[in-house]
């Protein structure tokens, strides 16, 4: 039998939550690299170098630091981008004329992974500017661009809110949605491309195609995203660090200003930490969603 909607809504905010958490642990350190190479395309030579630098420099720690907000970023942002992903297949379903257990297609998955996401960016822009912030720190204080560091998520939360007020917590929030709607159509489309063409090989149901598949699939859903929306995200780092020094241009003026001033390789910086990261960070997400998912439901199978 089927959960009750508020059930299964909630079901799916504590799947979400759980893949959001996997996701984190698996793929931290990348995603300090990747920001760092973001907003100081000039200071590293590449990946490998911004890596041991920040390790020489401030420890392993340093590769943690913004863990606490990146947590809270993911599973807040996982927990509201899988429950509406939920409610917005049924909605497609409704729109399409369909009965509420009717199996969508990939397209229509993708499609509602995308509307959805426009949720969960409401969530994550004030944690994620937060992380980011706590990542390029170093590097700010370091250059001059700032007094004095901030090395705690309090204190950062408290420099925001007596210097830009609660609206600044949401710097970078187009950018943000911009990022994500194109981005989560990539990535639920490529995830459940790849789920039914596993699927069919194997010759069982998508949810039976085990771990490995699994794990694969949300890699490369995770790697379309980044590969269509890699600039975007450049452009919204560059926009929630450089906000700590004043007010920031928005996402236009920032975007022309990188490709005029910096060239339009500047907006690919990081893109291998990145990549290097979607395997392990994305597979584990959906691994996380699916299993826990999975459980859950079973207390609902007659």
């Amino acid at each position: 039998m089927a959960p009750h909607p508020v059930v299964q809504a909630i079901i799916d905010l504590s799947a979400g939550a759980t893949g959001g958490a996997a996701c984190v642990f698996s793929g931290q350190p990348l995603d300090t690299v990747k920001v760092k190479m973001q907003t100081f395309p000039k200071l590293y030579r590449g990946f490998i170098h911004c890596f041991m630098s920040t390790y020489k420099q401030v420890g392993l720690r340093g590769l943690y630091q913004g863990t606490t907000p990146a947590l809270m970023a993911n599973i807040a942002e996982n927990a509201v981008l899988f429950m509406s992903y939920g409610f917005c297949q049924q909605v497609i379903r409704f729109t399409a004329g369909l009965h509420s257990e009717a199996v969508l297609s990939d397209v229509q998955k993708a499609c509602a992974g995308s509307v959805a996401s426009i949720f969960s960016s409401l969530v994550l822009c004030p944690t994620e500017l937060v992380k980011c912030r706590l990542q390029a720190m170093h590097e700010m204080a370091s250059s001059g661009k700032i007094a004095s560091s901030q090395n705690t998520v309090w204190s950062v939360v408290k420099f925001i809110i007596r210097n830009e007020g609660p609206l600044g917590f949401f710097q970078g929030l187009t950018t943000t949605i911009a990022r994500e709607v194109p981005g989560y159509f990539c990535f639920f489309g490529a995830y459940e491309l790849c789920r039914t063409t596993f699927a069919d090989y194997m010759k069982c149901g998508k949810d039976d195609i085990g771990v490995a598949p699994i794990v694969f699939s949300g890699g490369f859903g995770g790697a379309c995203l980044w590969l269509v929306v890699y600039p975007m995200d450049c452009v919204k780092s560059r926009i929630q660090v450089m906000s700590m020094m004043g007010k920031q241009a928005g996402f236009f003026k920032t975007f022309m200003t990188i490709t005029r001033t910096e060239g339009v390789r500047a907006l690919y910086s990081g893109l291998t930490p990145t990549m290097i990261r979607t395997f392990p960070a994305n597979g584990a997400l959906f691994l996380g969603y699916e299993a826990s998912r999975k459980l859950m439901m079973k207390q609902f199978d007659s």
